[in-house]
């Protein structure tokens, strides 16, 4: 079963492309037709590829690693944040800071930057500073977290990045194109799918269709960390079991040895009697016969 239907998508208006004259050739296995100048995009394909991204990411989320979500087109910064701070994910919806990923360290120590801060701001010496320091030092804090508040929780790279406009953050494909990080994108008619993982075909500036797309992968990410909190309960529920099975089979073992050691000194009991009742018996001389 699809976890979005055709119908769904046509509503939102994901088929709506780019003009012709603005389109990348190597869209073209995904357009369905032009009309009025402008491409319509096959929506039965963006269904399966749709599919293909949601089971992949699904894995990932499975396997207890973070994707990191990055789209700072107006249209698409409340739909986005909305959907992924309930699955606890990383995201990038105000400015892409250069060299995030390539530069992963630097933007760790701006991070930490701004957890000392905050420590700072809940000690003592806080009162110590002067009024203007710390009205500086508030205006840095509210800057750092503009910019990195949603990323505080990423401590090393992400296992997948997935983008909603390729051509809007070239930065952060090509980043993560040079890393192999894999990669997840809503792609229009003017962007190359060849660059992206798993590229999903679809418009990229209509909020409706951002949302249902992000939505899909969303669920399927909750899906993965369902699955992952399953496994691990079922891990802790089998080990006291395992315990209580190898405390039986010692017990087990313990008895077999003590049986064991029974019939063997009844044994060598019932053997010494016989050998002392043989040599009580007395012996009996056979008749010898006359000739």
């Amino acid at each position: 079963m699809t976890r979005v239907n055709f119908d769904q998508l046509l509503e939102a208006g994901a088929h709506f492309g780019h003009l012709k004259r603005k389109w990348n050739p190597n869209m073209a296995p995904y357009i369905f037709m032009e009309k009025n100048g402008i491409h319509i995009i096959d929506l039965y394909k963006t269904v399966q590829k749709i599919d293909e991204a949601a089971n992949a990411i699904k894995n990932i989320a499975k396997s207890g690693k973070k994707i990191l979500f990055v789209s700072t087109k107006k249209q698409a910064k409340e739909v986005l944040s909305e959907h992924v701070k309930n699955v606890n994910m990383p995201y990038v919806t105000e400015r892409w800071p250069g060299g995030m990923l390539t530069n992963f360290n630097t933007i760790r120590k701006a991070v930490k930057k701004m957890t000392s801060i905050d420590s700072l701001m809940k000690s003592p010496q806080w009162d110590s500073i002067s009024k203007r320091e710390r009205l500086q030092i508030q205006r840095e804090r509210a800057k750092l977290d503009k910019n990195l508040g949603s990323i505080a929780d990423l401590n090393r790279l992400p296992a997948a990045v997935f983008v909603v406009d390729v051509m809007k953050e070239h930065i952060a494909v090509a980043e993560a194109r040079k890393l192999n990080i894999p990669l997840f994108a809503i792609i229009d008619t003017n962007s190359d799918p060849n660059l992206i993982d798993f590229p999903i075909p679809a418009n990229d500036d209509a909020s409706k269709s951002i949302d249902i797309i992000v939505k899909t992968i969303c669920e399927a990410i909750q899906e993965g960390l369902n699955e992952r909190a399953l496994m691990n309960d079922k891990v802790e529920e089998e080990e006291p079991i395992e315990e209580e099975v190898l405390l039986n089979d010692v017990d087990e073992e313990e008895e077999k040895v003590e049986r064991v050691g029974r019939r063997k000194r009844m044994g060598e009991i019932s053997t010494d009697e016989t050998k002392e009742e043989k040599k009580r018996r007395p012996i009996s001389k056979r008749p010898v016969s006359k000739k």
